[in-house]
């Protein structure tokens, strides 16, 4: 059994299935791409942050309820992926092969 998930835990995993379903509202062809933005972002960010920094987690919550509300408008209909993204997915797809 898992270990009781703290308010903040909750707060990010929410956050992280909002921006999950935001995805689901885009056109087909933009998803892989809206998905890949969410996915590259959260994990770069999580990397980049210390547990134990409270203050800094809460800034990054609000900063990504702030930016995800953006992108909950139906007039957003594509995103721009850099290349450090694209990057990044090619290395996960590289490491999930080789782990099985």
């Amino acid at each position: 059994m898992s270990a009781k998930k703290s308010g903040l835990q909750k707060e990010v995993l929410g956050l992280y299935r909002r921006a999950l379903r935001m995805v689901r509202t885009k056109p087909a062809l933009t998803q892989p791409k809206f998905l890949l933005f969410v996915r590259y972002n959260f994990h770069t960010q999580s990397s980049s942050v210390s547990p134990r920094d409270i203050a800094a987690i809460e800034h990054l919550l609000r900063r990504g309820q702030r930016q995800l509300e953006m992108y909950e408008q139906p007039s957003v209909r594509d995103c721009q992926i850099s290349q450090a993204m694209n990057d990044w997915e090619q290395s996960q797809r590289e490491s999930r092969t080789t782990s099985r």
